[in-house]
């Protein structure tokens, strides 16, 4: 046979084991890629859910916090507004109870002054009627006596005209120290707010009281002496030089508090008290009384002041054309009188 007639058949390949299990490897490893590749997305998933639920509870828990702290706000401006009217209604009774009690509004406050001044009267005319029945030498009980009431009523009776020629002066001043008080003004003016519970009480010292008569305390005494400070600045424009303030307190204390008040309200220094200057301060009524004499003497116009603390009125001092009292309300301690 001829070679070359010979049929060329296909070659026969026997199949490679080591291809065959490097593919079973890469299969292997694929298969365990893509499980690790689906682990890897459901953690992703799971932490993006996890995420999700953390920003919830987080947003749920800051909400929380902001309402409860929108609440506790709500609650404390509540109290505030609570408060806050509150403060209000005592402010408006206190400023009822100012207009009642201290703008001479009481009936029971009228009363208590009447019968004061009834009292007062009274005494004096009985005191003179038992005078009148002692038995004594004419020429020594008569001249006197005959003299002091001509020259009270004569005082009097100029203090009163003066007034009533001065009224309209005196009317525009407590009015100008009222409505526009002047806190640079000259000394012996007024330079502290008047209010008008203050000018009520000076008006009516001046013109129901003809300048003799008691005015009740305010409950404090820095309010006294703005009430006194007045009236001396009014009779220091009226009477000028001439008029010279005595002031009676008891208590060595209570004198320097007096002394800044006056000069704190009038606008005066302490070169302004002593015995000769315009105003004199007295722990006791005799030295007093003896110094209005003799101002009167010398033609000097003195205005007798006496402190709430006063109890026990010297009737010496009653003799003068210009006097004041503070009476102290009888329901107020003298232990919560403040200054």
């Amino acid at each position: 046979m001829n070679p070359d007639d010979l049929v060329e058949l296909p070659e026969f390949q026997i199949p490679d084991n080591q291809n065959i299990l490097e593919n079973t490897l890469v299969k292997e490893d694929l298969s365990i890629l893509e499980n690790k590749k689906k682990a890897l997305e459901e953690e992703i998933r799971a932490l993006e859910e996890k995420k999700q639920e953390q920003i919830i509870q987080t947003t749920e828990i800051i909400s929380q916090i902001l309402k409860d702290g929108l609440s506790e706000l709500e609650i404390r401006r509540q109290k505030l507004e609570l408060s806050i009217g509150q403060l209000e209604k005592r402010r408006e009774k206190i400023k009822d109870e100012m207009r009642s009690t201290f703008a001479g509004a009481s009936q029971d406050l009228a009363i208590r002054v009447q019968g004061f001044k009834d009292y007062l009267v009274g005494s004096l005319q009985d005191l003179a009627a038992a005078a009148e029945k002692l038995e004594l030498t004419p020429k020594t009980l008569e001249v006197p006596i005959v003299k002091k009431t001509r020259e009270e009523n004569s005082d009097t009776s100029l203090s009163q005209k003066g007034f009533i020629e001065h009224s309209r002066t005196i009317k525009s001043l407590i009015e100008q120290y009222r409505t526009n008080p002047d806190y640079y003004g000259p000394p012996w003016q007024l330079r502290r707010t008047f209010e008008p519970i203050h000018a009520e009480r000076v008006h009516k010292w001046f013109f129901n009281q003809s300048g003799r008569g008691t005015i009740r305390a305010t409950g404090s005494r820095l309010q006294n002496i703005l009430v006194a400070s007045a009236i001396i600045a009014i009779a220091h424009t009226i009477y000028g030089e001439k008029s010279k303030a005595l002031i009676l307190v008891s208590y060595p204390e209570r004198l320097g508090e007096w002394r800044r008040g006056l000069q704190d309200c009038l606008g005066i220094s302490r070169n302004d008290f002593g015995p000769d200057r315009g105003i004199v301060l007295f722990e006791a009524p005799e030295p007093l009384i003896q110094k209005a004499e003799r101002l009167i003497d010398d033609g000097q116009m003195p205005i007798v002041i006496l402190d709430e603390t006063e109890e026990q009125v010297n009737v010496g001092l009653l003799q003068f054309p210009l006097w004041l009292a503070f009476a102290m309300d009888p329901q107020q301690q003298n232990s919560n009188f403040n200054y």
